[in-house]
């Protein structure tokens, strides 16, 4: 029976990156998926790294969100210098398009939100957004947040899990894990592939399919009460609209790409695990995209895709150790887990060296869906 420190279950973007992280800690550490790293939620993400909450109801997200964006240039600079490979990672800001009956008190409210959580916004006249980004439709307000940025998910994707397997990490895809084994309340290792393989800690990062390890007796779904939510996406490939920053409104998104293609977004979808594209999920889709840059009629669609989001009950990460020693969760990012990858794989890394963290988690910790008190530390 092979022995590890650390084993991964899933190798999305929050899996590779905690594996990068703890490899940076001499530990030896395998990562278990039951596809190939990377082809679930993070090869899906449009990629905006954008802590601006969606609704007042993310304001608990904000500080987790602010505390990546901070760490993302050295997350990036790590992950570049030891893969070698590009992320395509920019800050280049957003524009919030406001295009209501209300459009210029939602502007200024929305503006006035962002400040009120540290996040840098302010109003900006159409006519400046229209010499900055000149394809913007007719709307009649916007808003700047000028610290956004953005990455190209599947290069983020590719580039991480070659700089973890540089780092010693052992990837296994095609194995699914199917349970983990305890042994006096402590976690010792997992089932995968007909294997038991034996580890110090267990970190379940296996996005929407993490509520579904194990058996019945097992408390992976107890902790990680993830469900799916489908994301429909395209990409566009227009000829004379060129994009430099992200531009959205409530009802959708434009994110430029290097290469001159715009990826368009998203839908919010309860369709189980049914991961397909629809009629009606394009033509949303469309219908936003146009309202931002009319002159993406004639764009060609070069590209259209679904992927599974972690949707949690509360629709917040659920991140730290459980009750169970050696077992730690680090999943449910729904719409986030490009942007929060920095901030958790930290926790991670922490979590496992010393069972504290410099940054404190407490609200998205698994045990608030149990009865039980957490048992996990945190610095003041």
């Amino acid at each position: 029976m092979k022995s590890f420190d650390v084993a991964i279950i899933g190798a999305g973007i929050i899996g590779a990156s905690a594996a990068f992280e703890l490899a940076g800690n001499k530990l030896r550490v395998v990562v278990l998926d039951r596809q190939q790293p990377g082809q679930e939620a993070s090869w899906a993400a449009a990629g905006m790294l954008s802590p601006a909450p969606d609704s007042p109801h993310d304001d608990a997200l904000v500080p987790l969100g602010r505390e990546s964006l901070k760490l993302y240039p050295d997350f990036i600079a790590a992950i570049e210098q030891e893969s070698g490979c590009s992320t395509v990672y920019t800050r280049e800001g957003a524009i919030e398009i406001f295009s209501t009956p209300r459009e210029e008190s939602e502007r200024d409210s929305r503006v006035a939100s962002c400040r009120r959580l540290g996040i840098a916004a302010e109003a900006l006249p159409m006519e400046a957004a229209r010499t900055w980004e000149s394809a913007i439709g007719p709307a009649g307000h916007a808003a700047w947040l000028p610290e956004e940025g953005t990455v190209e998910p599947r290069l983020l994707m590719n580039a991480v899990v070659a700089a973890a397997r540089n780092g010693g990490v052992e990837f296994r895809g095609n194995c699914e894990v199917t349970g983990i084994v305890i042994d006096r309340e402590r976690c010792v290792g997992v089932l995968a592939g007909g294997e038991r393989i034996a580890a110090d800690h267990v970190v379940v990062a296996a996005g929407p399919f993490s509520s579904q390890i194990g058996a019945a007796n097992e408390p992976i779904a107890r902790y990680a009460p993830t469900r799916p939510v489908r994301g429909q996406m395209l990409a566009l490939r227009p000829d004379g609209v060129r994009l430099r920053r992200v531009l959205r409104s409530e009802r959708g998104y434009l994110v430029p790409r290097r290469d001159g293609r715009i990826i368009a977004g998203s839908t919010s979808e309860e369709a189980g695990f049914e991961k397909r594209v629809t009629a009606g999920g394009m033509r949303r889709i469309l219908d936003n995209a146009l309202e931002l840059v009319p002159g993406l009629a004639d764009a060609e669609i070069v590209e259209t895709w679904s992927g599974l989001r972690p949707g949690t009950p509360d629709d917040l990460p659920i991140l730290g150790p459980t009750d169970i020693e050696g077992l730690i969760i680090a999943t449910g990012h729904y719409r986030n887990g490009i942007l929060l990858a920095a901030v958790t794989s930290k926790l991670v890394g922490e979590w496992v060296t010393t069972g504290r963290t410099s940054f404190d988690a407490q609200a998205f910790s698994p045990v608030r869906f149990c009865d039980r008190k957490s048992k996990v530390q945190h610095a003041t």
